[in-house]
């Protein structure tokens, strides 16, 4: 068995809610045991074996049982701790005016993004791989952190299969 974990892209905002409970019951019904939620913002860990792990149909499941598309990027928790172990914010942390986040891409098309890309002072990309953005954002005057990440949404619009993370988030997975 494999650890895997469903990053599921937004839900539990404006009309779109799924509670924690109805989220795991239904990747129990898809046949997943041990599944986790994770900060109630779709965010699933489950065991099965890999070829047991269809996007597709996970995603068929999801619709048929909260009656909304939910776009689901996968990966194992393995792969995840690598992520991490990576350091690809160059041992930066987060602070008071700083943020870290990861942009989940699932078709591995993340480094057809333009680079270098940011505003400053509002957000900066620090990295790409095939699967993910890593970039920090930074405190506005609104006390919102990088308005300007939208750019990087507008990239991968809704064609794309992604969903972004708060780096800590990343991190209470890979434990």
């Amino acid at each position: 068995m494999t650890r895997h974990l469903a990053l599921l892209r937004g839900v539990n905002l404006g009309q779109r809610q799924v509670k924690s409970a109805e989220l795991k019951a239904a990747f129990e019904a898809m046949g997943f045991s041990a599944v986790k939620t994770l900060l109630a913002s779709g965010n699933v860990l489950f065991d099965a074996a890999p070829a047991a792990v269809d996007r597709t149909a996970i995603e068929a499941a999801l619709e048929t049982q909260f009656g909304f598309p939910i776009g689901t990027v996968l990966r194992t928790q393995d792969q995840i701790r690598a992520l991490i172990a990576a350091d690809p914010f160059g041992g930066r942390g987060e602070d008071a005016d700083t943020k870290l986040y990861v942009t989940f891409v699932g078709d591995g098309s993340a480094q057809t993004l333009p680079m270098p890309c940011g505003v400053p002072g509002d957000f900066e990309v620090v990295g790409v791989t095939p699967g993910e953005v890593f970039m920090l954002a930074f405190r506005q005057p609104t006390g919102r952190f990088g308005e300007g990440m939208e750019a990087v949404s507008r990239h991968f619009g809704k064609k794309r299969l992604w969903t972004s993370r708060n780096f800590n988030t990343v991190i209470k997975a890979a434990e």
